[in-house]
């Protein structure tokens, strides 16, 4: 059976001009800024009109760890809310923007995938309305007048030594991780080691994303720790005076995207920054507008529900006092079996002893969401055609045995029609209004043991273990009095350990924490574990190699 792929489903697709959407979701002209027919940006004023409407339903979407088989963890969350529109329920999609880094990568770009796509799908992959640009611009220009500063006389006394901003760029390059800058005499700056990041690393991603308006994201820039003095005193964004300026660039990047679906349905495409590296989520500020003008609003955490999942529910929802009403945990029998031990090539063959072996990353997710968040959970069973009912059959039946129902979705072949089971079961979970919402731990906790709280509970560690210079680092923080802010681990998305070959649900382990760097802007810290890098490398055949235009200007090769 041959299969058109993605982009062909997206090229074949006629689309509403972005005018409609908009008026489907009551947003007037005066709120919308067209980017061509069918790309668009909302003012986020829009939330002082509808200040007193009552929040819709917000349903998360996450999954167990990622594997080479597949998981379908955005198809899904574009599937569920055409689902929800086929039902008559007014419903909006709330995703990350793709970087480039992927897209040109191994990763590919995150669009969704057969018939349950956001479009326009090249677009949103390339490009799209210039806000991860933005981003990577705003934070260069901190990068340049810091260094600036230090070539004009470095009043505030900047250690050169301890500078921990770094440039950024929105690619997959490794040459650029480390470098010794500012070479070639007096003229040319001072000589000083430092790198690039990739851009969804970027500081700044994160503030743009956790900003409730320009006032408050101008404040968070103000806050960022790029420096320290020679007297160990930290230099901020603030002390350059650069906050209005970074504002200025950012200003119409703050403002979400509107797209459509394949079926219609609006979706908001906004922020990107990576799980495994940040903090995984797109905006508040796309998810509080999403949340005024659907009753359904449908998001998605990025990679696994230890990564995306624990930060929106431990840091988004506790920045912005969002309240997920019911999670999705996405699962293939697949990826289950790759778990369980199976290569990819052989997972189109029945076998129960892998699956059932693999099958436990699965439960541990859904023990971490209803038991740790207090969250009620449905497991949706992205299905392959070389599944069989007996596979099919026992995630069913291991799931029931946690209070928690899995339903099969058809959505890539099928787009809405074949994710209504999912979304019944989602609203039907909704309605019984079983939330008990709380965080995996107190923030008043001290760094160690909040870091200690997240290996134990979610990923299922015995314990942390500090190297390098990261128990200063925490010392550091804490004393400049900001050791009461959530935590960030930058952590494999392949495994619930740091290391990315321990498949299913690994016992008898313990984290590794190498480096901690303060991300006060955007009001959280960052511990570093294992080999995590970030700024990722191109894989042996990257994905770039595939992709093409011809004369017309059509692309091709985009997944």
């Amino acid at each position: 059976m041959s299969f058109k792929s993605d982009i062909e489903i997206a090229q074949e697709a006629s689309p509403k001009p972005i005018q409609e959407i908009a008026s489907s979701l009551s947003i007037e002209d005066d709120y919308l800024e067209c980017y061509g027919k069918y790309k668009g940006k909302i003012d986020y004023n829009i939330l002082d009109k509808y200040a007193h409407k009552e929040n819709g339903k917000l349903i998360l979407v996450t999954a167990i760890n990622p594997t080479p088989a597949g998981e379908g963890k955005t198809t899904t969350t574009v599937g569920l809310g055409d689902a929800l529109s086929k039902l008559g329920k007014n419903t909006v999609i709330a995703l990350r923007e793709p970087s480039l880094g992927p897209v040109f990568g191994v990763k590919g770009g995150a669009a969704g995938g057969g018939y349950a796509q956001v479009i326009p799908m090249e677009d949103i992959n390339l490009h799209f309305t210039g806000d991860i640009h933005a981003v990577t611009t705003a934070n260069n220009l901190i990068a340049a007048l810091l260094d600036n500063h230090i070539q004009q006389g470095n009043h505030l006394g900047i250690d050169t030594r301890r500078v921990i901003w770094r440039r950024c760029l929105d690619m997959n390059d490794r040459q650029l991780r480390f470098m010794v800058n500012g070479l070639g005499g007096k003229p040319n700056g001072t000589p000083r080691e430092d790198g690039f990041d990739i851009s969804v690393a970027s500081e700044i991603m994160a503030v743009l994303c956790l900003s409730n308006d320009l006032h408050d994201l101008k404040e968070k820039v103000a806050r960022i720790i790029l420096a320290y003095s020679y007297e160990g005193e930290p230099i901020s964004v603030g002390d350059l005076k650069a906050q209005g300026a970074v504002a200025a660039l950012l200003k119409d990047a703050l403002k979400p995207n509107l797209v459509q679906t394949l079926e219609h349905t609006p979706a908001f495409i906004h922020g990107g920054p990576f799980a495994n590296i940040a903090h995984g989520c797109n905006s508040v500020m796309a998810t509080k507008i999403a949340l005024k003008l659907g009753d359904y609003v449908v998001t998605e955490a990025g990679f696994g529900a230890d990564l995306g999942a624990e930060k929106f529910l431990d840091i988004k929802c506790r920045l912005s006092g969002l309240k997920p009403n019911a999670v999705v945990i996405v699962a293939t029998a697949r990826a289950l079996k790759v778990h369980g031990g199976v290569l990819k090539t052989d997972t189109f063959k029945e076998n129960i002893p892998a699956l059932e072996k693999g099958i436990e990353n699965l439960l541990k997710h859904v023990e971490n969401i209803t038991g740790v968040f207090g969250l009620p959970a449905v497991v949706a069973i992205n299905k392959f055609p070389t599944d069989t009912e007996a596979e099919l059959n026992y995630i069913e039946d291991r799931c029931r045995e946690l209070g928690v129902n899995a339903v099969l979705s058809e959505v890539w072949e099928k787009g809405g029609e074949g994710g209504a089971a999912l979304a019944e079961e989602v609203i039907r979970v909704i309605d019984k209004n079983e939330s008990d919402f709380r965080f995996s731990y107190d923030v008043n906790l001290s760094i160690k043991d909040k870091i200690e709280a997240i290996a134990t509970k979610i990923y299922g560690a015995d314990g942390v273990d500090y190297i390098g210079n990261s128990l200063s680092q925490i010392a550091e923080i804490e004393k400049i009095g900001y050791g009461n802010l959530p935590i960030c681990v930058a952590k494999t998305q392949y495994s619930l350990s740091d290391d990315p070959k321990k498949l299913g649900r690994p016992s008898g382990f313990r984290i590794t924490v190498r480096n901690i760097k303060p991300s006060i802007g955007a009001g959280f810290i960052v511990a570093i574990t294992g080999d995590i890098m970030t700024m990722p490398g191109l894989p042996k055949t990257p994905a770039a190699e595939l992709i093409d235009v011809d004369k017309t200007g059509k692309i091709s090769g985009l997944f």
